[in-house]
């Protein structure tokens, strides 16, 4: 689960840096505009989508003119269709122009990311499989991504390299064995979850036997993982991965593994179509 300081502190940091990046020295365009003018602009989204981002909507203005007013009619996690007023931004016109970009931003990318998060979801519906995401996100927006994940029905897997151990090829080549790496790791952290990712049902009996908590089983058939899951006996959690398609996924959830992992939930991203209109 997220840490909600942390997602928080990530947010204005995030806002901050993409408001920098965006206005510069100023906001030259915006400037045309008399410094008084008051306006009302409404944002729709000009397709279906699973809404995610009113707080780094909210930060934006709030960081880039805190008198600007923003009336949402939607929340996190809302399903929406083509042409939905999502919410109205009231206030100075100069501010809502230059807020405009940054703002959107955010919710198109964290609401096409829950979209996708969705899609995956409703393929493994009536399944006990938990769909995870992955480190593959967008670098800066991590905490934000994996939030959007959470908003779409799908769930997150270790938040970064400090949270969980994942132990990988390259891991056990540098450290001996698969037995000698989960022992040193446990040893290291006894708190922390131990995953393991194997390449076969050899490598997968050798991590039950060294006491791996989680073993990501990679790029194994739906005949390989339903042989895993038998040889496991429930003794540790089993995740799939590898490309895993919409066209694949319901048959390997059905296997019986615990977990589903797939980077495309937010590395594959496409933003949601969203517009800007101020009011005649």
């Amino acid at each position: 689960m997220l840490d909600q300081e942390k997602l928080q502190q990530d947010r204005i940091r995030a806002v901050r840096d993409a408001l920098a990046e965006d206005i510069g020295d100023g906001d030259i365009t915006a400037s045309l505009v008399a410094s008084d003018t008051q306006y009302q602009a409404k944002v729709i989204t000009r397709e279906h989508a699973i809404v995610c981002g009113v707080d780094w909507v909210n930060e934006t203005f709030t960081q880039c003119d805190a008198s600007v007013n923003i009336e949402w009619l939607v929340k996190d996690g809302d399903r929406v269709t083509p042409d939905q007023i999502l919410f109205i931004a009231s206030g100075p016109a100069r501010s809502i122009l230059t807020a405009e970009r940054t703002a959107l931003n955010f919710l198109q990318l964290l609401s096409g990311t829950a979209t996708v998060c969705d899609r995956y979801a409703q393929l493994v519906a009536q399944t006990p499989v938990k769909l995870l995401d992955t480190r593959k996100t967008i670098p800066g927006l991590r905490t934000a991504q994996k939030y959007a994940v959470s908003c779409g029905g799908c769930f997150n897997h270790r938040v970064g390299l400090y949270d969980a151990f994942l132990i990988k090829e390259n891991h056990i080549a540098a450290c001996g064995s698969i037995t000698q790496t989960i022992k040193k790791a446990k040893q290291l952290h006894p708190s922390k979850p131990v995953e393991v990712e194997v390449e076969s049902l050899d490598e997968l009996k050798q991590a039950l036997t060294a006491g791996a908590d989680i073993v990501m089983l990679d790029n194994f058939s739906v005949i390989e993982l339903a042989s895993a899951v038998e040889m496991n006996d429930k003794n540790a959690k089993l995740e799939a991965s590898g490309n895993i398609t919409e066209k694949t996924i319901r048959s390997l959830a059905n296997t019986g593994v615990d977990y589903i992992s797939i980077g495309a939930l937010t590395k594959h991203v496409k933003a949601i179509d969203l517009s800007m209109r101020f009011n005649s």
